[in-house]
């Protein structure tokens, strides 16, 4: 019991410590890509190549000056940021970062816990992150952070229905709400034991969870709530120092955390081809996996950027009709035709 303890502890901190890193220098790929995509160099100035860059813009949020506005409501305030970094770290656990580790007696699995309802705990946690921006929003007692808090809180809660209705599909498909059985189900690949991932099965249903993700994420061409020919700034107008770094590493981790999501529900999770016919031990499968668990995770935080440096940003009244009037049809419509084919098979 002692050594569960002690090896869950340290796998928390693991995963704290990788999220924090990949946070970090998402922001460093994030103009090392822009300035690929508009033939520049990018950062280059601190360390090689820059990689000393998230060092050095952390430690400038760390330095600068804190400024608290004197009539905003000092303890929401600093609530805001908390919340919002919270609930992004806080939706890591649930997460198969791969799959066991057999020694001796023991079998130790590469997932925080195991929650048999794993996708609503996810939905719970980023249902409470809209708190976060709308407290800060608010608290500011700035019109543009209001105006910019209650555009992210709409969005949020609109494209989250669809999100939603499209996970339906899947659970009907998976019979189950938990993770890491989902990751399980989609094992073999092409080999011997034959199958196929989600994203084959529900490939409407990945569609929509895609946008919506952007959406959640504030992610460009969704990121009305943080428009500057708008609104100044967005919700975190008045936000400086490390405060305004919380939200912004917030907006990384959610990016993250939706990529291996996304990897989970419909690329296999920490599954791969042919790791069935390799010939080798179960704990090197496992390694692995978890290598090509973060290289799809990677794959999708670059199509993240990728996006952002490609499509303009929608209005807000394009933003809404794509949400009500297109997401939300074809996720009730995915729902039904998955419905209609699972009961044509079983028939």
């Amino acid at each position: 019991m002692i050594a569960l303890l002690t090896y869950k502890g340290i796998l928390v901190l693991v995963i704290f410590v990788i999220t924090l890193a990949v946070a970090a220098y998402s922001t460093y790929a994030e103009r090392k890509v822009a300035a690929f995509l508009q033939d520049r160099i990018g950062p280059d100035r601190a360390g090689p190549f820059g990689l000393l860059q998230p060092l050095a813009d952390g430690a400038k949020f760390f330095f600068k000056e804190e400024i608290i506005p004197n009539v905003s409501n000092k303890t929401l305030f600093i609530l805001g940021p908390c919340i919002a970094m919270m609930t992004a770290l806080m939706a890591g656990v649930v997460i198969p970062w791969g799959d066991t580790i057999i020694s001796g007696d023991n079998t130790y699995a590469l997932q925080i816990t195991d929650l048999n309802i794993g996708i609503l705990y996810i939905f719970g946690v980023v249902s409470i992150g809209v708190y976060g921006i709308m407290i800060g929003g608010w608290s500011s007692n700035n019109k543009f952070s209001l105006l910019g808090a209650i555009r992210a809180s709409a969005q949020m809660i609109s494209y989250e229905i669809a999100m939603g209705l499209a996970i339906i599909a899947l659970i009907m498909m998976t019979g189950t709400l938990s993770l890491r059985e989902i990751s399980l189900q989609q094992a073999g690949g092409i080999g011997n034991h034959w199958n196929m991932w989600n994203v084959v099965y529900q490939p409407l249903g990945f569609l929509i969870f895609l946008v919506c993700a952007f959406a959640e994420c504030n992610r460009t061409p969704f990121d009305l709530p943080e428009c500057e020919t708008e609104l100044v700034g967005g919700y975190h107008t008045e936000y400086s120092s490390m405060k305004l770094g919380l939200y912004l590493f917030a907006e990384y981790i959610n990016m993250f955390i939706s990529s291996a999501v996304i990897s989970t529900l419909y690329f296999g999770g920490f599954n791969f081809p042919f790791m069935n016919n390799l010939g080798l031990s179960h704990n090197w499968i496992t390694v692995i996996g978890a290598i090509f668990f973060f290289s799809k995770i990677v794959f999708f935080i670059f199509f993240f950027m990728w996006i952002r440096w490609t499509i303009p940003r929608f209005r807000y009244d394009q933003l809404m009709n794509l949400g009500w009037k297109m997401m939300l049809p074809l996720a009730i419509f995915n729902i039904a035709l998955s419905g209609l084919i699972s009961l044509l098979f079983k028939s």
